[in-house]
């Protein structure tokens, strides 16, 4: 390991960031490094704006990893090699917006029905019920579920927070089922070894069988039931600082984009072309 990478790791320690952004992070800046074959510490702007064309030249490279390459080289320059001139450099890329994938509650019934597996059911309603981020999923131990508050204890979550989420009566019935097949003394939702979690991989794989399975036309992910989670509380009335609170969102501008899908609310609103005196159409047209 160089001493620029054991310095940005024991950086990255300190500000608390959680190990796979340490790994992320270190990763980019790794491959930035490769790239050119020299230390990024003898690197400068021209070599910085180079890399990201080429990173957008790629064309297979998602926005996500554009972004955390971004994130990445700024964290390094910013604070590792204390050069904080080079942030104007890299300025975080405009993202496509784009509207999330929400089953509507039909599709959920549909989705769940094909879970056959009760392990992949049980976790795959407790992503739904408590609208859980996948990590956030096979963290859960058998302790996070309160049934005396009625909570879910989601721990060190995105932004190294802990927060509590409602427990569906209808979820705890079917976790405690699950218990009694699973019987596992601290892992919800345990791996193949049960001293280990389950893996995000296992459960990205699950959901894809399962939507597969349903016929619903959409690509379902744990993502697209936490939106659907969201979307389906806006609809029953919830308030939008109390889904912001629930799904962990720092900003509530994040929460916000789920108004833009709520179907209830587009159903409320009214064309404004009914609201105007035309002249009916001959019925011979």
């Amino acid at each position: 390991m160089t001493a620029l990478r054991r310095q940005m790791l024991l950086d990255l320690q300190a500000r608390n960031y959680s190990p796979r952004t340490q790994k992320v992070y270190v990763s980019h800046v790794a491959r930035f490094a490769l790239h050119f074959g020299r230390s990024p510490a003898k690197l400068g702007p021209k070599d910085v704006r180079a890399y990201l064309h080429h990173l957008v030249e790629e064309g297979e490279v998602s926005w996500s990893h554009f972004k955390q390459a971004v994130c990445a080289l700024r964290f390094l320059y910013r604070v590792t090699l204390g050069r904080r001139w080079m942030i104007e450099y890299l300025p975080f890329p405009r993202r496509e917006k784009r509207l999330p994938t929400i089953l509507s509650q039909g599709e959920v019934v549909q989705f769940l029905e094909a879970v056959k597996y009760p392990k992949h059911r049980a976790l795959l309603l407790t992503a739904y019920a408590a609208g859980l981020r996948v990590s956030e999923l096979v963290a859960l131990r058998v302790k996070d579920v309160d049934s005396q508050r009625m909570v879910i204890h989601v721990r060190q979550a995105k932004g190294r927070k802990d927060r509590l989420v409602t427990l569906s009566p209808v979820l705890l019935e079917e976790l405690r089922a699950y218990a009694r097949w699973v019987r596992s003394p601290e892992w919800l939702f345990p791996g193949q070894d049960p001293a280990r979690p389950l893996t995000t991989r296992s459960v990205q794989k699950a959901c894809q069988r399962a939507s597969e399975a349903a016929g619903l036309g959409k690509r379902v992910t744990v993502h697209a039931l936490r939106h659907s989670y969201a979307t389906h509380l806006l609809e029953a009335g919830t308030d939008l600082r109390v889904v912001q609170t629930l799904l962990g969102h720092a900003s509530l501008r994040t929460t916000a984009q789920y108004t833009h899908v709520s179907n209830e609310r587009l159903q409320e609103v009214t064309s404004p072309l009914d609201r105007l005196q035309l002249p009916k159409v001959p019925h011979e047209l």
